[in-house]
């Protein structure tokens, strides 16, 4: 063991024992790392919470990639293309690409004694549609099978248009479609009722079968309104979408149907550029911990070295050179920065775990699409916070240890 670690550790143990000399200079600079700290694990846990969170649930209706008509992606009305199941296999067989479900969309009306609803129907076949998304977020009734094949006149409707329309899970209701100067009614049975709290999506989307779709439209069978994709990383969207772009964009299907596709970033700006907004939001917090971790301890070691004047008085006496007692104090900091940490992470992880168990602290869904506060427990990202306090806490005092450099032995000696 090193000489000035030795001595550090005996100041530190001792200043442990004795409440007269130094205690509340370590307190406050042990209070300032923990706060510090717990603060920076908790920040960067609720915002990837929220952007996980949120991201899931956009790509739960829109997946990663979506590959459709030209004029229904860069206009507002639907048009068909012709995605045969030999193209659909072509789509996944482009690396990076998990998973291709093929929907169908139709505009109409839903309609019960009292009230009347304009919604958007969105055709699925659960043999090809990955649902895990609709039945994590079903709360009454259940999902039907939904087929390609033949219409089961069965629908999910969201909480929202429940309520409006006074109807719950094993109800029936009538949806009426215009195709130019035809109006044609079909009576659905609600199956089941979901709730993702995304109001974009909730005020407007059903789901029915992606016969029943693609037979309002009166589109052939092979026609759909479009697939989507869903790659295996997210974080390689965009090799993803240029592989699609390189394989689809600018072709035509059998019926002269120009393809195109786009990214959920693409499709939903607003709701990604707010997820993006929230990590400026992070990064001025670490920034301002940190300071405030850095400010209690260069505080703390001022106070340290000037009240311990008599012992650098005295080691300089007995040839220790500056540099040496420099390294003391600084060990001395590293034993109050890992004291500040450890509570720090007891309290920033036991927060996370608060609210990820009983989810204590409520949103309003309307404003942030969740109803609690949602938390993600990033193991790497919590080091990471751990060892850039340590340096960064560690850094900042190297300026104010060379205060030690002008304490002259003859009058440290009689300094009381």
């Amino acid at each position: 063991m090193s000489l000035p670690l030795f001595i550090a550790r005996r100041i530190y143990y001792d200043k442990a024992k004795d409440r007269k000399v130094s205690r509340p200079a370590v307190q406050i600079a042990t209070i300032g790392v923990a706060v510090g700290l717990a603060v920076m694990i908790v920040s960067v846990s609720v915002v990837f919470g929220f952007k996980h969170t949120i991201r899931d649930k956009v790509i739960g209706f829109g997946s990663h990639i979506t590959v459709a008509n030209f004029k229904s992606l860069h206009g507002s009305e639907q048009h068909p293309v012709c995605i045969p199941d030999s193209m659909a296999g072509s789509l996944v067989a482009i690396d990076g690409v998990k998973h291709v479900q093929r929907y169908a969309l139709k505009q109409g009306l839903l309609k019960t004694e009292r009230d009347f609803l304009g919604v958007m129907f969105k055709g699925i076949a659960c043999s090809e549609y990955d649902t895990t998304f609709i039945h994590n977020n079903i709360i009454e009734g259940s999902i039907p099978d939904f087929s390609s094949r033949k219409g089961s006149n069965k629908i999910v409707i969201s909480k929202i248009i429940a309520d409006k329309l006074g109807i719950h899970a094993g109800d029936k209701i009538y949806a009426y479609f215009i195709n130019d100067a035809d109006v044609r009614a079909r009576r659905f049975n609600v199956s089941g009722i979901y709730e993702t709290n995304l109001a974009q999506f909730d005020n407007s989307v059903c789901f029915v079968d992606l016969y029943t779709a693609v037979k309002l439209n009166g589109w052939d069978n092979c026609q759909v309104s479009g697939a989507e994709l869903t790659v295996k990383d997210f974080d390689n969207l965009p090799a993803v979408e240029n592989a699609v772009i390189d394989k689809v964009n600018r072709t035509e299907d059998r019926y002269g149907e120009i393809f195109s596709s786009m990214t959920v970033q693409d499709m939903y700006p607003q709701i990604f550029s707010w997820l993006d907004l929230l990590d400026l939001n992070v990064w001025i917090i670490l920034v301002l911990m940190l300071c405030v971790a850095g400010f209690t301890m260069v505080s703390g070691l001022l106070i340290i070295i000037l009240e311990r004047t008599n012992m650098i008085g005295t080691l300089k006496s007995l040839g220790c050179r500056n540099k040496t007692i420099r390294h003391i104090f600084i060990w001395f900091s590293v034993f109050i920065i890992g004291r500040g940490m450890l509570i720090g992470n007891a309290i920033g992880v036991g927060l996370i775990a608060l609210q990820h168990f009983t989810g204590l602290i409520k949103l309003d869904p309307s404003t942030y699409y969740v109803s609690v506060v949602p938390v993600e427990f990033n193991v790497m990202f919590i080091i990471i916070l751990n060892v850039v306090t340590l340096l960064a806490s560690i850094f900042v005092l190297i300026a104010p240890s060379y205060i030690v450099s002008h304490i002259h032995p003859a009058k440290s000696m009689k300094y009381e």
